[in-house]
């Protein structure tokens, strides 16, 4: 089990982009949440199995998503244990 915290740039608020990530996350089976920043991004944070998670960051890397992503940064940690469901913000 890991944590991935994913910080999504480009056209990704107002675009359905969210719900997106929300709804390939439970497919996956991972809990976490969507959320917009104040600067136009998109924060990402999953916990789940590594290839699982590993998974929908290649879905947010690859562009196939609403919106336009221009950049996908992020970063591995353990798990905190703290999220229940996948939710957006």
């Amino acid at each position: 089990m890991v944590r991935l915290t994913a910080w999504v740039s480009g056209t990704v608020q107002g675009v359905g982009f969210r719900a997106y990530v929300r709804s390939r996350g439970r497919r996956l089976g991972l809990v976490g949440s969507a959320t917009n920043l104040a600067d136009g991004r998109v924060e990402v944070i999953v916990e789940g199995p590594r290839a699982d998670c590993q998974t929908l960051l290649e879905m947010l890397r690859a562009g196939h998503t609403p919106g336009r992503t221009t950049q996908v940064t992020y970063s591995w940690s353990p798990p905190s244990g703290d999220l229940l469901n996948f939710v957006r913000k």
